[in-house]
């Protein structure tokens, strides 16, 4: 696997320049979110860089990354020829990023895209910097694409960035509901992480120090933030990436995908409206529905890893504290409050579930368990 750089503190941002590991660039390809370059801080910061320097800017891409931005940017990245390729914003605008510094080298994007076609070796150099503090995106090697609605991850080691910039500074202005929704997002990675059949020691210590981390202080980072909380929430947005690095995401994550591109539902919303049913169902794992190969008992103990997290005395006690966090940053804590009420709503979820994440759940499920989840 690539070793990556991470440079995570206040006012990081400004030693861009001055970075042991970024050589002067030739030809500087960055993919920016104007909205967030302009409101995080960053724009100040990064102006004078930009005209030090030959960059070519794609700003043109909506939310969750679409096949048609992610060829339009490949159009442009062609025409650019860089050598380094810098990616400013959220989720969408380093997956995007990762996306086309990674298809750049392919024959065919789409056969790559499709899992038709290994990928080949990046050949620019990748910095990222996350303005939202949750995707993780920066300390992963996926990312995911959305073609007619349908999701597709790409898992790659080059697709890794060389160097992230987290500055909490960044993440100053986020509006309330940005900060609950990515928060969400990272405290859902790190508990998925610990009960996934692929945890490892090294992913337990990341997600567990994760979860407890943003159980801790996204509330008060979403409501009234602070310097503390913006830097622990980034903190934990960091280590949960690194942890499902190793693991992955399951059911939630795989339930989440068609909420957001059918329903609307922002992504870390969506992967958390299913995380306290899935905590009571994983808790239930028996010798007979278990998938991972270390058996109940062993997913059974991950389970309690989580309730220390949460400083929960039980599975119950874990459950409402999820959906009490939930309320305390100003979302929905079920389905139905987040407008999924009917049953053919929750059949078009599940029948657009993706079944790779979901085969990382420690305990199997079928169409009518996940009915019985969902449709309450």
């Amino acid at each position: 696997m690539n070793q990556q750089q991470t440079y995570l503190s206040p006012h990081s941002l400004s030693q861009l320049q001055t970075l042991p590991d970024f050589a002067s660039p030739r030809n500087i390809f960055a993919v920016v979110d104007d909205s967030a370059y302009r409101n995080s801080g960053a724009e100040a910061v990064l102006a004078s860089f930009w005209k030090a320097h030959r960059v070519t800017t794609f700003t043109d891409f909506r939310p969750n990354p679409q096949l048609d931005d992610v060829q339009k940017g490949l159009t442009v990245y062609q025409q650019a020829q860089p050598d380094v390729v810098i990616a400013l914003g959220g989720g969408t605008a380093i997956d995007m990023a990762k996306l086309i510094s990674g298809l750049a080298g392919q024959e065919n994007p789409l056969l790559a895209i499709y899992g038709e076609e290994d990928l080949r070796p990046r050949q620019t150099k990748l910095i990222v910097i996350p303005t939202t503090a949750g995707t993780g995106s920066e300390a992963t090697q996926f990312a995911v694409v959305y073609v007619d609605g349908k999701k597709y991850s790409l898992d790659h080691p080059s697709l890794l960035p060389d160097i992230a910039i987290i500055d909490p500074q960044l993440m100053a202005t986020l509006p309330p509901a940005v900060t609950a929704a990515t928060g969400l997002d990272a405290f859902c990675q790190a508990i998925e992480s610990i009960w996934s059949v692929g945890a490892t020691d090294e992913s337990m210590r990341l997600a567990c120090e994760a979860a407890s981390l943003a159980y801790q202080y996204l509330p008060e980072a979403t409501m009234s933030p602070t310097p503390e909380s913006r830097a622990a929430m980034c903190r934990a947005s960091n280590l949960a990436g690194r942890a499902i690095n190793i693991t992955r995401t399951t059911a939630c994550h795989a339930l989440s995908y068609p909420m957001t591109s059918s329903y609307g539902i922002p992504h870390g919303i969506a992967v958390a409206l299913t995380l306290s049913p899935m905590l009571q169902f994983n808790s239930e794992v028996n010798d007979i529905d278990c998938a991972d190969p270390r058996g109940p008992s062993d997913v059974r103990q991950r389970i309690g890893l989580i309730l220390k997290a949460l400083n929960a005395s039980d599975v119950q006690d874990a459950s409402n504290r999820i959906l009490k966090l939930l309320k305390d940053v100003g979302c929905p804590a079920s389905l139905s409050e987040a407008g999924i009420t009917s049953r053919e709503q929750i059949d078009r979820i599940i029948a657009a579930v993706n079944l790779q994440r979901m085969h990382n759940n420690p305990r199997q499920t079928t169409p009518e368990t996940l009915v019985d989840l969902l449709y309450v």
